[in-house]
């Protein structure tokens, strides 16, 4: 029992050392900045960023009631949130809804080209944007991500922290206007509300770090019992 407790010493003051989360960049091309990351332009994430209506490469099919030229037409957004339609030309119509892209087609058929237009628009597939997860989460893995997300709730999707996470050392990577960032957030703050929840945008990655103490302790613990295990059952056969 005394080896155990030597052992429990030593674990413990090296834990202590390994506790401390490791710095992050070195990479090339990876800038390392303090505080929360910029959000991402269009072109970083190939689309509106917070919008839950359609995006880039989204399709769509768009019909003018009454006029056959005008309906079961497919069209397809563009990387910049257009599309291209008869007698209208160009629309822009990044991060509007359904609803919306009618009635914007409608104002400008309207008097001109039709008298009272009716424009029904259905999205019939929508491109994925996503977020990957990785690290001490019980589910890494890569997460499709519409509109406002933050970064409680892309962890909370990928099922929560593990055991052995160690939520002050969440690295979050993002690229800005092309280059490459990268910030620290301390999750177990955040969720207490000293430090609001930073917004979590496509193509982002979210790794959340390991808290080697807890894993030692836990390897600790399993050595002792192991140890342990042999001198139970000689005693219990001595009584």
């Amino acid at each position: 029992m005394r080896l155990i407790l030597l052992l429990a010493v030593a674990a413990f003051g090296l834990a202590g050392c390994a506790g401390k989360p490791q710095p992050i960049g070195g990479a090339p091309g990876l800038q390392v900045i303090q505080g929360e990351l910029p959000p991402p332009t269009q072109a970083d994430v190939i689309g509106p960023t917070v919008s839950y209506g359609v995006g880039p490469f989204d399709t769509l099919t768009i019909d003018v009631f009454g006029i056959p030229e005008l309906s079961n037409r497919e069209v397809r957004v563009d990387a910049n949130g257009r599309i291209e339609f008869p007698l209208v030309g160009t629309l822009d119509v990044a991060g509007l809804q359904a609803r919306e892209v009618s009635a914007l087609i409608e104002s400008h058929l309207r008097g001109q080209f039709v008298r009272d237009p009716d424009v029904t628009t259905t999205v019939d597939d929508t491109a994925t944007r996503s977020v990957v997860v990785y690290g001490e989460v019980n589910q890494p893995g890569v997460y499709p991500i519409q509109g406002q997300s933050s970064l409680l709730k892309s962890v909370a999707t990928a099922r929560g922290l593990t055991d052995f996470a160690d939520s002050q050392d969440v690295v979050v990577f993002r690229t800005v206007n092309g280059q490459r960032l990268a910030t620290l957030y301390n999750l177990q703050a955040i969720s207490r509300g000293l430090y609001s929840d930073p917004a979590i945008y496509p193509n982002d990655t979210v790794v959340v770090g390991e808290s080697r103490s807890r894993r030692m302790f836990d390897n600790l613990v399993g050595a002792a019992a192991l140890i342990a295990t042999p001198i139970t059952i000689l005693l219990q056969q001595t009584l």
